[in-house]
């Protein structure tokens, strides 16, 4: 296998052009090697599956979204609160609706997932790991909720970003309004008992 890991990196951002334009039918090393216009074969020689191929554009999805790390100094310096926790998920949103083909080459990985048990274990690793670390994260910055919260944070921003970034239900609220009663119902107290 090749080890360019900058040519690797190119050509996986290719395929997330290709796979956000197209969808996951028309993902094929011959479409990533005409996008990224480099001879026919170079992509099979750096993800010799197609699996291989998908599991590393979702790894190069996340290397993309990565935080960057001056933001995440500035917000990390302010008190634990749930002001915080909404700039944290405001953030998130920021970050995956800047690069919506990103997003959407996601939401298609997701989709062939369910149909290829490889890529299924491949991707679910990745977006496990990713889950972990959101938790590590969390309960590192002493921010309000723990790893159940962060699951339902996941849920909901993943159907906030579906919207956002697909065929609308055009609900009329404001995406920031949403992030905000989203933090605050997700660590509200539990309503007393009868």
């Amino acid at each position: 296998m090749a080890r360019n890991p900058e040519r690797r990196a190119a050509l996986a951002d290719a395929g997330l052009r290709v796979l956000a334009a197209t969808g996951a039918r028309g993902l094929t090393h011959r479409a990533v090697d005409a996008e990224a216009g480099v001879p026919v074969g170079t992509a099979s020689n750096y993800f010799r599956t197609r699996d291989a191929l998908l599991g590393a554009l979702g790894e190069r999805i996340f290397e993309r979204f990565a935080p960057d790390q001056a933001v995440l100094t500035e917000l990390g310096a302010r008190e634990p609160t749930l002001a915080l926790f909404t700039d944290y998920v405001r953030y998130i949103v920021e970050r995956t609706t800047r690069h919506p083909e990103l997003t959407r080459a996601l939401v298609e990985l997701r989709l062939e997932a369910a149909r290829r048990p490889g890529l299924a274990r491949i991707l679910g690793d990745t977006l496990r790991r990713g889950y972990h670390e959101d938790v590590a994260f969390h309960l590192a910055a002493g921010l309000p909720g723990g790893a159940f919260e962060v699951a339902l944070l996941h849920y909901a921003v993943d159907g906030l970003l579906l919207d956002l970034l697909t065929t609308s239900i055009d609900a009329g609220f404001d995406p920031d309004e949403v992030v905000a009663a989203l933090v605050a119902r997700l660590v509200a107290p539990p309503p007393p008992g009868p």
